[in-house]
């Protein structure tokens, strides 16, 4: 029973793939080269994205007493995209960049791109970093976000399986007596 328990669990652990991260190496090897094939591979996020959307207002007036009076409002919109959170291909960029979809919306895409001078070729979070540490400016649902500098560092991950068949037919052969 014991035996039986732990082959289970090794054919279990066997079956399972492991997220690599994808680079254009993987994208040669499997021959994703086009849209349809594109669409067919699950993607994954190798750490948390954070949208973020901060609108302030605010007016300074007097009050029935002549007291001066400052009011400030501020609304905060986030997106957390945490990390492992599925997409799916949606088209290429202008520059090659993958184009992925998290949910379902007009424009709710965000693009991925190897990063210049980059050795690791693996596909990072694309938006306008020139903010410092403000944060990336990135386009989101059509609105317009800042990705937190954490966000930088994610990549895109697939999962990778290895399988290995073989087949082996065994015959034992007993000799010939005279």
């Amino acid at each position: 029973m014991k035996y039986a328990f732990l082959l289970v669990i090794g054919i279990i652990l066997v079956g399972c793939g492991t997220r690599v991260p994808y680079t254009s190496q993987i994208k040669d090897e499997f021959g994703l080269d086009t849209d349809k094939q594109m669409a067919k591979v699950q993607f994954f996020t190798s750490a948390t994205i954070i949208l973020e959307k901060n609108k302030r207002s605010g007016n300074q007036t007097t009050d029935d007493d002549g007291a001066l009076v400052s009011s400030s409002n501020t609304n905060q919109d986030r997106i957390i995209i945490p990390n492992g959170t599925k997409c799916v291909f949606d088209s290429y960029g202008q520059n090659q960049e993958l184009v992925l979809r998290f949910e379902t919306g007009q424009g709710k895409t965000i693009s991925f791109a190897m990063r210049e001078g980059s050795t690791s070729g693996k596909f990072y979070l694309v938006a306008n970093w020139n903010g410092g540490s403000k944060g990336g400016d990135i386009s989101y649902g059509n609105d317009m976000y800042t990705a937190t500098t954490a966000s930088a560092t994610a990549y895109l991950q697939v999962i990778r399986k290895k399988l290995q068949k073989t087949k082996r037919k065994d015959r034992v052969v007993k000799g010939m007596k005279v």
